[in-house]
């Protein structure tokens, strides 16, 4: 193994950013989206997830299907298929959500990219 690898990465020790963080919810910390472990207040480590398959609050008037590109809405903290402006590129459904349906299933990029206007 490389003498520099340090560990697998999916889930890393990041600090609470204003307003904390709560167990399973969803954050966006500079460039990653992550899915808090725990909870924390803001400014105390916690450890936040950047990858896998997460089952995430959605907006229940939308339909999913599988593959779709799968956006974060920091504002209402619920993800959606709407790549509207200030929405987080997080990943892609894998598996179809209907219309009516509060959480859909989400494999996370480990990266977000911010749509822009």
């Amino acid at each position: 193994m490389a003498t520099n690898y340090i560990q697998p990465g999916d889930i890393l020790d990041l600090t609470a950013p204003a307003g904390g963080v709560t167990s399973g919810g969803g954050y966006v910390i500079g460039g990653l989206f992550v899915i808090a472990l725990g909870s924390a207040e803001a400014g105390d480590g916690f450890r936040g997830k950047v990858n896998g398959i997460m089952e995430l609050p959605k907006v229940s008037a939308q339909a999913w299907a599988e593959g779709e590109a799968i956006y974060w809405d920091p504002n209402n903290a619920e993800a959606t298929t709407a790549s509207t402006a200030g929405n987080y590129l997080i990943g892609n459904a894998t598996a179809a959500a209907a219309n009516p349906s509060s959480t859909g299933m989400v494999r996370l990029n480990g990266v977000n990219t911010v749509a822009e206007a």
